[in-house]
């Protein structure tokens, strides 16, 4: 008999305990393909498409438009036509009799937490085993390390992955003296030697790959590889009228336009999204911390630093990866680009191109 197989509601990010599937996009009777968009689903953290893990035919849907379930939950199953309704049917119900959610804290996975790095509070999260080489994901302006949270676990299986909040983001010291690449780049370093990671894989969006890009050519045995997205520093200008938005702005009506031109699809902006950045804009120090780094990149529509004319000179593997609709920083910024650098463009995302199309990202970096 042909193999019947489920589709479960997917584990988004170490802390994701449940979803709400918001919609279907496959009718039941559909053939699908492995990687086809067949569900949107909505976190506390952003709405994503969910692509099937599987190919076949739908054959039910278990959880209709709206419903909220736990991770694991029978979402539908996929079975081949020949496949009678009772054996699906008895398939459907022997997995819903033996489904038991995961408890809170094995769902949660591991959790943030605070280390002292070069005389600063860094807020971390860290994933994955002892052994095999490191990647160390950086943030970009006005983020925090949830920001990876599509990215995290799937790249975890067999290796060390940290996430850390730059000095002035997150739950790390709002404190800065220097909110350049270059000055930040100093506390990731710093972070690194706190860990003990010799060398790492870095990971970078927007200013948080111009802080990748500065460590690999001041301090090229830190770095064996580089995965650059939407990376500040390629191009003479910026979305100036964003920063200012972003920093201006404290109210969630007028906060979730500026979010919006983060994404391709303003839909993936939820509501806890817009939230969260006004929490940590509320914070003690954060708002000042955000003024700085941003008069230390920025000038209104220009960026005030260029890697541009170094990026030969990093000896790493280098791959840049950009959301073709970016309305922050553009996509032409990719072109032109020296040979030892990989360009890949990826269409239907904008700025956050790791949210948006976390699992072509997530293959990019596995591969590097």
């Amino acid at each position: 008999m042909a193999e019947i197989q489920p589709i479960t509601m997917p584990k988004w990010g170490l802390a994701m305990e449940e979803g709400m599937l918001a919609r279907w996009a496959v009718d039941i009777g559909t053939p699908i393909e492995l990687g086809q968009e067949i569900m949107d689903i909505e976190t506390s953290k952003i709405a994503n498409v969910f692509e099937s893990p599987v190919t076949g035919v739908l054959r039910r849907r278990v959880v209709a438009d709206g419903d909220t379930v736990p991770v694991g939950a029978l979402l539908g199953v996929v079975a081949a036509p020949e496949v009678s309704e009772e054996a699906v049917d008895d398939f459907v119900r022997t997995f819903l009799e033996g489904f038991v959610p995961e408890e809170a804290g094995a769902a949660s996975g591991p959790s943030a937490e605070t280390v002292e790095a070069g005389g600063r509070r860094i807020r971390r999260l860290k994933a994955g085993p002892d052994t095999g080489k490191p990647i160390v994901f950086i943030h970009g302006f006005g983020a925090d390390l949830s920001t990876w949270m599509l990215n995290q676990a799937a790249l975890a299986e067999d290796r060390p992955v940290h996430a850390i909040d730059l000095p002035g983001h997150g739950g790390s010291e709002k404190a800065l003296d220097d909110g350049s690449p270059a000055g930040l780049a100093t506390a990731v370093i710093d972070y690194m030697d706190a860990e003990g990671i010799e060398s790492a894989h870095l990971v970078g969006h927007s200013l948080g790959a111009a802080i990748a890009a500065t460590i690999a050519l001041d301090a090229p045995s830190r770095v064996d590889g580089l995965t650059l997205v939407a990376p500040a520093g390629f191009g003479p200008e910026i979305a100036g009228d964003f920063i200012a938005g972003f920093i201006a702005e404290s109210r969630a009506r007028k906060l979730r336009p500026w979010l919006e031109m983060l994404v391709a699809d303003p839909q993936m902006v939820t509501a806890e999204m817009v939230e969260d950045v006004l929490k940590f804009k509320r914070l003690d120090g954060a708002l000042a911390a955000l003024q700085a780094v941003a008069a230390a990149n920025f000038d209104g529509d220009a960026q005030r630093h260029s890697l541009r004319d170094r990026l030969a000179d990093i000896a790493a593997p280098v791959h840049v990866v950009w959301g073709a609709e970016d309305r922050i920083l553009s996509v032409a910024h990719a072109e032109g680009l020296p040979a030892n650098v990989t360009v890949t463009v990826i269409p239907g995302a904008g700025h956050i191109v790791h949210m948006e199309k976390a699992a072509d990202v997530n293959a990019l970096i596995a591969g590097a």
